[in-house]
């Protein structure tokens, strides 16, 4: 498979790492605007870099487009269009109708559309999932450090959409979010960089969900609450355990509490998001995170950065204009 990576900042020179490093894979070349950049990446791993795609000689097979949001999709679509399997960076694009433009030119040409939700793959959470059974309440913490990147969304997209997608598809990718409440700030630039979510869905299961950018070390953690477990999930250190309720035996039987620390392999969560991609191109398969998975996602996060702004009608605050540095409005 002949393979090119579209945008080689922060997260796309990982995507060249691995690919570079895979067996039947052949890295065509690298793209970026930012010639300098791309110059740099394709030196590391004796390739060719380039500044539009067109350029690239010969057959693409697949594609990694880990461009800023605002040019996924047209750029995913070219690369659809001219029948190459594509593997988009979350969010899968600004609009709802942008992703469903894609997702129905994929289903047109019979290409393979994946979106990359890289936290699906890790693996404390692939470790924990076949113990969720029926989880009524989940409580999400996602902090980071301020970043150097994705500054061109806001952080609902960025980071708490991880978390969403996760949380779907753990309660059920069917079940419609029956209840949407968020609020959000800004602190570092004209956007929501902190904002929490209740979400309840139609099985009665609610999930609150805290993200932001701002914070002065990186957390993510996942804690699962259903009848008889509690379920951790730590996605840094790569941990999960459960505690669950084990009757004891005895003349007085009462219930007492059993701790399990989960066994963890030791994979790369991205590695793993490019392998099952790759797989899905060459047998035609649908890929783990799929295109309607990715706007699935992307739905909620909508719901969550609409509800912040009625939050904000509500409270006259205006969570888009953040304050100057002296304080003042």
């Amino acid at each position: 498979m002949r393979a090119v990576v579209i945008g080689v900042g922060h997260l796309g020179k990982h995507h060249v790492r691995i690919l570079a490093s895979l067996p039947g894979v052949t890295l065509a070349g690298v793209v970026d605007t930012d010639m300098e950049r791309a110059g740099q990446v394709a030196a590391e791993h004796g390739i060719r870099a380039y500044a539009d795609v067109a350029q690239v000689p010969g057959t693409i097979d697949v594609a990694v487009v880990a461009v800023p949001t605002e040019s996924h999709a047209r750029i995913a679509q070219g690369l659809i269009e001219s029948g190459i399997h594509t593997l988009v960076e979350k969010p899968i694009t600004q609009t709802l109708a942008e992703a469903d433009a894609l997702i129905a030119a994929a289903t047109s040409r019979a290409v393979v559309l994946a979106v990359g939700h890289s936290e699906r793959f890790n693996p404390a959470v692939a470790a924990a999932r076949p113990h969720l059974n029926d989880p009524r309440f989940i409580e999400v913490h996602r902090l980071g450090q301020p970043p150097g990147r994705s500054l061109d969304i806001d952080v609902v997209r960025d980071l708490m959409i991880h978390d969403l997608d996760i949380v779907q598809t753990l309660v059920g990718a069917d079940l419609e979010a029956t209840d949407v409440r968020a609020v959000g700030i800004p602190v570092l630039t004209g956007t929501v960089d902190a904002a929490n979510a209740r979400i309840e869905f139609a099985s009665g299961a609610v999930a609150n969900i805290t993200a932001s950018r701002v914070g002065m070390e990186k957390i993510r953690k996942m804690r699962f609450f259903q009848p008889h477990d509690y379920v951790a999930v730590d996605f840094v250190t790569r941990y999960a355990a459960i505690t669950s309720l084990a009757p004891e035996a005895g003349e007085e039987s009462r219930p007492g509490v059993s701790f399990r620390r989960l066994e963890v392999e030791d994979t790369e969560p991205l590695r793993a998001e490019i392998e099952s991609f790759l797989a899905a191109a060459e047998t035609g398969e649908p890929p783990p995170v799929t295109g309607a998975d990715g706007r699935r996602a992307l739905s909620l996060a909508l719901r969550v950065l609409g509800s912040i702004h009625e939050h904000d009608t509500r409270t006259g605050i205006n969570a888009l204009k953040p304050r100057s540095s002296s304080g003042q409005d």
